[in-house]
């Protein structure tokens, strides 16, 4: 029969917070899939980088700052977000905190591996000289720095790297990129994580670049694409279906082998922004070719396209663009959005061939660049001296900033909701902060206070029982 010590140990180990984490997301054919449950993961997301790539240096990037990200993935949550895309990071830095933050949150991540540091991204108009081992430090840091991670859902090898301005072979070196970068997950990380390329909407090349990175190469396995995002800012004001080319797009990508999903979307020539593209985005036509969305972006900067305006570290305000988002995320069905579907997870790849491309000015071979041999020993050996991240506990928090809207009204009450183990955010999951009075809010927090308040308590019992027990055994 235990002791009671060992009872009481047990009793106080059960109390502990622990780190909950998401279930991690898989592909099937073109879905992403929930690990454990198989249902489909739907993107509703926002790409965020704080202060544009002028606020990113080697010291400091959006993942680093524990404060904001706390702020910010409470909003998020409130919103009814569940994944963000990271354009630039610096394998370095700690990201523990932040990660943690943004997992506790049920919010997971698509991290772009390169950065505009000088030597962290391939040049589309000499990709040869930049396609060597110090670029690999960066990309393989970043996998390194973000692999133990349960919400990191994926990697983008390249963004817009294709476009009026590269040269006709760039294409294989991202293609390379992602064989690279496959072979090092597989060969120094626990679990598959996919890795993908960010299109920009050229429609004359759209077509031949998804073909291009999603077709299977019996000579390199490992270089297609997991998944494909698509920069498109067609959807204008309160415009339509077939106004907006969104058929267009769905014909084009419905028989796409993976998943494919809007990677930036939100244009905003007409402000403000009403979002009625959500509808489309996750009605019941598109989700047969798409994966969900990003809309560009999370925080206000010069290009006008924010959804909250950080005023200082302590004062944020919730523009009216946010709102217009929230409403419109809170219409979806989730139940059918995320229903899985044996058709779609069925698809299987084309296999690569000149007759995938129809543009002539689009790269037709598939010979892709001989990897460095530093590159190979990174990836046989690891990368040497990596910074690995790993989750900590998060719980349950109210954020210390003050939060406004857009009427300038006090928003009370906004916290960061510690979802159970295995649960991802959705629209109405979290009922933090409100601009009225702030009582009933008042009346949470006192509630939340009280239980924590409880729970501490109780735990203080345990923990002077287990050392009294302690001390007489």
């Amino acid at each position: 029969m235990p002791s009671m010590y060992t009872r009481l140990f047990a009793a106080l180990c059960a109390l502990a917070t622990t780190a909950n984490a998401v279930t991690t997301i898989e592909v099937k054919g073109k879905d992403f899939v929930n690990s454990k449950t198989g249902d489909r993961f739907q993107i509703l997301g926002v790409d965020y980088q704080p202060g544009g790539s002028s606020g990113f240096t080697k010291d400091k990037d959006p993942l680093s700052d524990k404060d904001a990200c706390l702020r910010d993935a409470a909003l998020m949550q409130r919103l009814g977000v569940n994944t963000i895309r990271v354009y630039n990071l610096s394998p370095s830095l700690n990201h523990d905190d932040c990660a943690s933050i943004f997992n506790a949150a049920g919010i997971y991540m698509i991290l772009d591996v390169n950065s505009p540091l000088y030597g962290s991204y391939i040049d589309r108009t000499a990709p040869k000289s930049s396609y060597n081992a110090v670029y690999y430090e960066q990309v393989f840091g970043v996998i390194e720095a973000f692999k133990n991670y349960p919400n990191t859902l994926g990697f983008f090898a390249g963004n817009e790297v294709i476009n009026e301005q590269s040269v006709k072979e760039v294409a294989a070196y991202i293609r390379a990129v992602q064989r690279d970068m496959k072979d090092y997950i597989k060969k120094n990380v626990d679990r598959s994580i996919p890795v993908g390329y960010s299109a920009a909407d050229i429609r004359p090349w759209l077509m031949d670049t998804v073909n291009y990175f999603m077709c299977e190469d019996s000579d390199e396995p490992s270089s297609q694409s997991d998944f494909f995002g698509l920069n498109s800012y067609s959807w204008c004001g309160d415009s339509s279906y077939k106004k907006a080319g969104y058929d267009i797009l769905t014909e084009d990508f419905k028989n796409a082998s993976i998943p494919v999903f809007f990677s930036e979307y939100g244009c905003n020539e007409v402000t403000p922004r009403v979002f009625t593209e959500v509808q489309a985005i996750y009605g019941e036509e598109m989700t047969q070719a798409f994966s969900g969305g990003l809309v560009y972006e999370y925080t206000q900067e010069a290009n006008n396209y924010g959804l909250v305006k950080i005023n200082d570290s302590d004062t944020a305000t919730l523009l009216v663009d946010y709102d217009n988002l929230q409403k419109q995320y809170a219409k979806l069905d989730m139940d059918r959005i995320q229903a899985s579907n044996s058709t779609q997870t069925s698809f299987t790849a084309p296999k690569c061939s000149s007759d995938l491309i129809k543009n002539g000015t689009f790269l037709s071979k598939f010979d892709l660049p001989s990897r460095p041999s530093k590159v190979q020993d990174m990836i046989d050996n690891g990368l040497s001296k990596a910074n690995t991240g790993k989750l900590v506990d998060v719980s349950t928090t109210a954020i210390p900033q003050k939060i406004y809207d857009h009427t300038g009204k006090e928003v009370t009450g906004v916290q960061l909701k510690a979802l159970s183990s295995g649960e991802s955010n959705t629209p109405g999951n979290s009922t933090s902060g409100s601009s009225s009075s702030g009582s009933s809010s008042d009346s949470d927090n006192t509630k939340d206070n009280a239980a924590g308040k409880m729970t501490a308590s109780f735990m203080g019992l345990v923990v002077g029982a287990v050392v009294a027990a302690a001390s007489v055994l």
